[in-house]
């Protein structure tokens, strides 16, 4: 919707959202499907490291977009495409071709989650953009429109949209939330360098194929783990995390092997790369205890931060007329 203001001159608005990156405790994989996908059963656990979206109405027609100064990832030699290939881009798109007032946009995105780590950043931008658009131009569209568009844009966005715990069937888009809200402390050590998650998936097949295995069809997730989540029980989790991507992951970045064998004998309780890698998300008992071992593992050369979760998905943070 087109702001007028004083004397019919245009007033830019801007919606900030932000949205969660997530760490998957549990990823089974199934073997490749003819159509070029694979089924998986997957825990997402949506944690304390978060995306903004600054959505600012512009009086010109299209979507701009832009990486903000205050983000806290070291982007030097990083390619975020700023054009149509941008999720957030795509979700704007989407938006002002459902809405009826929808005007030009301008978006900004802080970036805080890494880049190619497994954790989601760009689907968290583009949730965080579908929610800020909905804002900006009155579209009035229920959190399960806008899921029903987030799963257009990539499988991981709705759950950055829902957030908390949730289990993620078919290819991870189909979503049951979870009643697990214990708080789990966990600890986040980035990489300096992405991992492609479509080369990561071709290394697990080609692994697979050289054994002669394929994998079994996941149809549900391990309810143990589900039942650790809810207790908040981090030793009880700790048995069951699995991640059938990691040795694929391993095998490409061999010092993710590394990365695990430091994080426990610094304390960890359990590690495991976060769904395509390469970020390593380390289980603690407490916020003391992550604390601590994100302080150690720092002094040590490594880039750690510690988390919690689970927390909510996008949500507002400021709407305001400029």
């Amino acid at each position: 919707m087109v702001v007028q203001g004083v004397r019919g001159r245009f007033a830019a608005r801007t919606v900030r959202v932000k949205a969660p990156g997530k760490v998957n405790v549990s990823l089974d994989v199934g073997p490749l499907r003819p159509d070029g996908y694979h089924s998986v059963a997957s825990v997402y656990l949506a944690v304390s490291l978060y995306e903004e979206v600054a959505a600012t109405s512009t009086p010109s027609d299209g979507i701009t977009v832009s990486i903000s100064p205050d983000s806290t990832l070291d982007l030097d030699g990083v390619d975020i495409p700023l054009d149509e290939r941008n999720l957030a881009y795509k979700a704007a798109a989407i938006m002002a071709d459902v809405s009826e007032h929808s005007t030009g946009v301008h978006l900004e995105i802080t970036k805080r989650v890494p880049v190619a780590g497994g954790m989601g950043g760009g689907s968290a931008d583009a949730a965080a953009t579908l929610l800020a658009c909905d804002a900006l131009w009155n579209s009035g569209l229920s959190r399960d429109e806008l899921a029903h568009l987030a799963a257009e844009l990539g499988a991981d966005v709705p759950f950055a949209l829902l957030g908390g715990t949730a289990v993620g069937l078919g290819v991870g888009d189909e979503l049951s939330p979870a009643l697990a809200k214990a708080q789990m402390d966990w600890v986040l050590v980035t990489a300096e360098f992405g991992l492609s998650t479509p080369e990561v998936f071709r290394t697990l097949d080609r692994l697979r194929d050289a054994e002669g295995v394929d994998g079994d069809e996941p149809t549900a997730v391990d309810p143990k783990i589900l039942q650790a989540l809810r207790s908040g029980d981090a030793d009880a989790l700790s048995r069951v995390l699995v991640n059938d991507l990691q040795r694929a992951s391993i095998e490409l970045a061999p010092g993710l092997r590394d990365t695990l064998g430091l994080g426990e004998s610094c304390g960890a309780i359990a590690g495991i790369v976060s769904g395509s890698g390469p970020t390593v998300a380390l289980l603690a008992h407490n916020p003391e205890a992550a604390e601590n071992l994100a302080g150690e593992l720092q002094h040590k050369g490594l880039n750690a931060l510690a988390v919690h979760g689970p927390v909510p998905g996008a949500r507002i943070i400021s709407d305001t007329l400029l």
